[in-house]
């Protein structure tokens, strides 16, 4: 089975060379320059392939701009992404690899990073040659390797990075780079994937996709007479003069750095289902999931200092037995929920730094009291609960900045299903003291996550204020360790979680309550005073 899957060259030492890696050093940083010109692509722009921020499979949809909630007790990853390299000629099937491998691992945070993004900014005299069809952008001199590499880099330790976007008719990179986030796997393929020493250094597994000349010349044929609206002379002539000498010089060497070389691309799914087999491996034994050992880790633990829980008054403790109750109608349950974030809002609201402020009175006198110490109040909102939380805090925060992250709960696991399926932060927020709201926190996972995003936007963890109505022991543990100068305010902290991460006792999934979804037949929509957003 395996004597189609490897090339015979590698038969003998294909499982060594994926356990262990190629180790082979023997590269320069870059290869030599040549000096033959090549055509430049046709594209108007690069196609990193984290847009869209999604890949739909017959299985599931898969994140490409989400980042794994794994982190330690310290708030950093636990682990380093597994970073897949993809190299090949032109045409042969690195995409189509790329997604039958995402298809068949079936995790949710992948990301797709594409060479193509990292072309350099060509000089005035580059951009006439290329012009004129005589720059050599299948030439390694043509990547910005060092931009790559620290990009790779940071996406491997789970940093957030930014992507230039590639301007072929220009030639130069656009304004606007997009934000990309880490993730468990990096799929990362390119031409000249395999060039660069220290970028090889960052791979775990280095797959070639080998596929017939003759075929990749037939998919260029079909490409460019249908896309591109060119004769088929001309085709067969610029693959013959540059994208086949570019392929035998610069291309086919690195595939003896290969740990797996994959012949027949995309249809080889005996090729893909080993590969496959040994990335699922690695991130079992990697550990990827700390959320079981965040809550065992802290059993029996107290409380943390950084939680502030409302005085359970009679007041408080009255709204609780209103919201908690099962038979509560809709309108009451939001009527009682507000009462309970106004109240909460305020208590977080005294944990904010203030000094010293001497105002007159209208009596002519003066009133030593207290003013806000900071520059100014975000409100960032953890969808969609934590949505209805906003007008409580409007209705105290005079033209607070209002920012919301969307993070979607794996039911199967508790854990977020993605980082940012939506994200609108307001600018200059690392200035600003943020109040992060979401209506229920049982594991903590996607508090920690969206926590983990604010700090990516350089808020400073003390600057950042989590509340909640409600909220597990698990999740308290969990946020307070991981981010332990983060302050934690909420009504009520209960007990425990069960088997589907509901928080017990409990008040059942509050978006559903509150905004009606799936709410038993006697809720009523009449008359209810639905939050503006």
């Amino acid at each position: 089975m395996a004597a189609g899957f490897l090339q015979s060259s590698l038969g003998e030492v294909w499982m060594s060379r994926i356990m262990h890696g190629s180790g082979d050093g023997s590269l320069d940083r870059l290869l030599p320059s040549v000096s033959t010109g090549l055509s430049p692509r046709k594209r108007t722009t690069s196609q990193c392939k984290s847009e869209p921020p999604l890949l739909r499979t017959s299985k599931r949809t898969i994140y490409t701009a989400g980042r794994p909630p794994w982190y330690n007790e310290h708030g950093t990853q636990s682990k380093e992404a597994f970073v897949i390299g993809l190299c090949g000629g032109s045409a042969s099937g690195k995409t189509t690899v790329a997604r039958k491998i995402i298809e068949a691992l079936d995790v949710p945070w992948v990301v797709l990073l594409s060479m193509d993004s990292f072309y350099k900014v060509l000089s005035s005299e580059q951009q006439t040659r290329a012009a004129s069809n005589d720059y050599n952008f299948d030439h390694p001199d043509a990547f910005d390797f060092d931009l790559l590499t620290h990009t790779l880099r940071k996406l491997k330790q789970g940093k957030s990075v930014k992507i230039p976007v590639y301007d072929f008719t220009t030639h130069g990179r656009q304004k606007d780079w997009k934000t990309v986030y880490g993730a468990s796997v990096i799929i990362f393929e390119g031409i000249m994937a395999f060039t660069d020493k220290e970028l090889l250094q960052l791979l775990d597994m280095k797959i070639f996709v080998d596929t017939d000349s003759d075929i990749r010349l037939v998919r260029r044929l079909r490409r460019d007479i249908t896309e591109r609206g060119r004769d088929i002379e001309g085709v067969i002539k610029q693959y013959n003069k540059f994208v086949k000498p570019a392929f035998e010089q610069y291309i086919e060497p690195t595939m003896r750095l290969a740990d797996i070389v994959v012949p027949r691309g995309g249809g080889n799914m005996v090729a893909i289902d080993l590969i496959v087999q040994h990335v699922h491996s690695q991130l079992e034994e990697r550990e990827l999931s700390v959320r079981a050992a965040l809550a065992s880790a802290h059993q029996a633990q107290p409380l943390p200092q950084t939680l502030s829980v409302l005085e359970s008054t009679p007041q408080v403790k009255g709204m609780h037995t209103i919201i908690r109750n099962k038979e509560t109608s809709r309108d009451e349950f939001i009527f009682y929920s507000k009462r309970l974030m106004r109240l909460l809002i305020e208590r977080a609201l005294s944990f904010l730094p203030s000094q010293p402020h001497i105002v007159q009175t209208p009596q002519g006198e003066d009133y030593e009291g207290r003013a806000f110490h900071g520059k100014r109040i975000t409100g960032v909102s953890i969808l969609r609960a934590g949505e209805t939380m906003e007008p409580a805090l409007r209705a105290v925060c005079k033209d607070v900045r209002i920012g919301k992250i969307l993070i979607q709960t794996n039911q199967d696991t508790g854990e977020p299903e993605v980082q940012l399926h939506y994200l609108r932060l307001p600018k200059d927020i690392s200035e600003d003291h943020v109040i992060l709201m979401d209506c229920t926190v049982s594991t903590g996972a996607a508090a920690m996550m969206a926590v983990r995003v604010l700090l990516d936007h350089d808020v400073q963890e003390d600057k950042i204020l989590l509340v909640s109505l409600l909220m597990a022991e698990m999740g308290v543990h969990s946020v307070a360790y991981a981010f332990p100068q983060v302050k934690i305010i909420t009504t009520a902290v209960d007990k425990k979680v069960n088997d589907l991460f509901h928080i017990i006792p409990g008040i059942g999934n509050f978006g559903d309550r509150y905004f009606g979804t799936d709410a038993p037949p006697d809720w009523s929509d009449d008359e209810i005073d639905e939050p503006s957003y």
